[in-house]
């Protein structure tokens, strides 16, 4: 796993200076980071970190790479899981106040589970978007960010899981 993200890492780093070229209104790179709280089929509530890395190729299409981890317990069982998703971004910035998106992510996730000692690797994917409050150039507040996830693993299909993240974004 330490392998794909570092070649995820490099990939996205060298897309993003080829971005670099282009003129346009659009920022070339966002970084987010904020809070995320997950609701996974089954009643567990999760809570943990989002941080996302996106180009933009122009003011409306970009490329993501979405990293998190949730955390929370159920009947005395400790469980984390881990996305790491990738895929594109559509923006509409026709207002300098608010910046709509959509998503579509697809990857892997990791799901590891204490006091019984057991884990699993697995499919993740994320539908969904939100709203960026911009606060000037290079930062806005991510107002809200709303995504329906299913996750497959050991031949299970879970899909009534959803995600809402807020944070900072820092635009280049």
């Amino acid at each position: 796993m330490r392998k794909l993200l570092a070649f995820a890492f490099l990939v996205g780093t060298f897309s993003l200076s080829a971005f670099a070229q282009e003129t346009g209104v659009a920022p070339k790179a966002e970084f987010f980071g904020g809070f995320q709280y997950s609701r996974y089929d089954g009643g567990l509530n999760a809570e943990g970190w989002d941080t996302t890395v996106a180009g933009n190729v122009n003011r409306w299409f970009g490329v993501a790479a979405d990293f998190s981890g949730g955390y929370g317990s159920q009947s005395g069982v400790s469980i984390h899981n881990y996305t790491y998703t990738f895929g594109p971004v559509i923006s509409l910035r026709q207002s300098r106040t608010f910046t709509p998106f959509a998503h579509f992510l697809a990857g892997g996730n990791r799901a590891s589970v204490s006091g019984i000692s057991g884990s699993s690797n697995g499919f993740a994917m994320m539908f969904g978007g939100g709203l960026d409050i911009n606060a000037g150039q290079h930062l806005a507040i991510r107002g809200a960010q709303f995504d329906w996830l299913t996750l497959h693993s050991n031949g299970v299909t879970d899909k009534n899981n959803m995600r809402i993240a807020t944070g900072v974004v820092f635009r280049y």
